[in-house]
């Protein structure tokens, strides 16, 4: 089918992706022309403040149209944008050992406001994983707790404060990835608790998010014995439409992680990930290394609609969530950089090293000045 047929669009419009460097190459600009939803920023695209809006703004006016821009900026180890003028926050297991919903709540605010400044829409955060397993090699202290209310609570107090500041929060990642002992980016972690445990535990901080009304979830690419033996949360009908959009009343966007991960590229083609993925109720995937898979798995998309074997009743489902999530956080390209630093910024930057500190604000070095 042609990339400039009306479901060749729709089906693209299920998919967010990487891209190499800093600018954009030919892969990107075809692949922005056929109506992808939007991209997703790491390390290797950003650089300065001054560098990352530019390339965000250069995003937006190529897209001619409203245009999504993520990153993973969650604090402490995992946070794409570093350096002057961007606050360097702490893990969320130290703000969680405060207890404080108001300080979670201001943390939001923060990243909010130093997103929008360059150009973001949606931040891949809060993690809503529960900390019970000391040997876990990728959530840790990215956690907010041990206990899994004080999780859910907090994690909800962030993304409120994210999404008063109009950046999408995206809590990850469902059904719960704190209790397993390997890293998804490497292989395919495996939980082998009862449905009783799940709810008692994995659950808690989802079912607080669904509650609360935010605006997206993320999978998770481990295999819930309890759920759908064999298959990884982001493929199984049980675990998302079953569990998490009739049980727990989510009817926000559920975006899968990256599916060039070797969790699923490791045991699977992407292209059937993405089907499977969008049958089991996953509304927009991240595919964000290769400009090949990523049309490869667009592709596939298509062609399972066209076969049948995807009803196009699921697309038109993923497009009204996509919609409502593009009509309240996609911002027009605009120059905000002078709000780095601004007093707005200094106030919510100076409060926090204050609150996480102890000390005066004029005591500390900020990042923000």
């Amino acid at each position: 089918m042609s990339p400039a047929s009306a479901l060749y669009r729709d089906c693209a419009r299920l998919f967010m992706v990487g891209f190499p460097g800093t600018r954009i190459d030919a892969d990107l600009a075809a692949l922005m022309d056929d109506g992808i939803y939007g991209a997703i920023l790491f390390k290797r695209n950003v650089g300065t403040a001054k560098e990352t809006a530019a390339l965000c703004h250069e995003l937006k006016v190529r897209a001619g149209r409203p245009f999504i821009l993520s990153v993973d900026q969650e604090g402490g180890r995992v946070a794409r944008l570093r350096g002057a003028p961007f606050t360097s926050l702490p893990p969320m297991r130290e703000l969680g050992q405060r207890g404080d919903e108001a300080l979670a709540e201001r943390v939001g605010r923060l990243l909010a406001h130093e997103l929008r400044a360059v150009g973001f829409d949606w931040d891949f955060a809060p993690v809503l994983d529960v900390d019970t397993n000391p040997a876990n090699p990728v959530i840790g202290d990215r956690s907010f707790s041990r206990d899994p209310a004080e999780v859910g609570r907090l994690g909800v107090a962030l993304a409120r404060g994210m999404e008063a500041g109009g950046v999408a929060s995206c809590g990850k990642h469902f059904p719960g990835h704190g209790d397993t002992t390997t890293d998804s980016h490497l292989t395919l972690p495996r939980l082998p608790h009862d449905l009783e445990r799940l709810r008692r535990v994995e659950l808690v901080p989802f079912q607080a998010f669904a509650k609360a009304g935010l605006a997206s979830l993320m999978t998770a690419h481990v295999l819930f014995d309890a759920l759908e033996p064999g298959v990884p949360a982001t493929m199984s009908h049980r675990a998302l439409h079953g569990i998490l959009r009739q049980e727990l009343g989510f009817d926000g966007v559920l975006v899968s992680d990256d599916l060039e991960m070797k969790a699923i590229a490791g045991h699977y083609s992407v292209e059937e990930a993405a089907v499977q993925g969008t049958l089991a109720g996953v509304d927009l995937f991240l595919v964000c290394h290769r400009a090949d898979v990523q049309r490869g798995a667009i592709e596939a998309l298509v062609k399972a609609v066209e076969s049948g074997r995807v009803p196009r009743e699921r697309i038109t489902e993923a497009h009204r969530r996509l919609d409502a999530l593009a009509a309240r956080f996609a911002h027009p390209a605009e120059d905000r950089l002078a709000t780095l630093g601004d007093a707005d910024h200094r106030a919510l930057a100076e409060g926090l090293a204050s609150a996480f500190t102890g000390k005066d604000p004029t005591e500390v070095m900020l990042a923000s000045r």
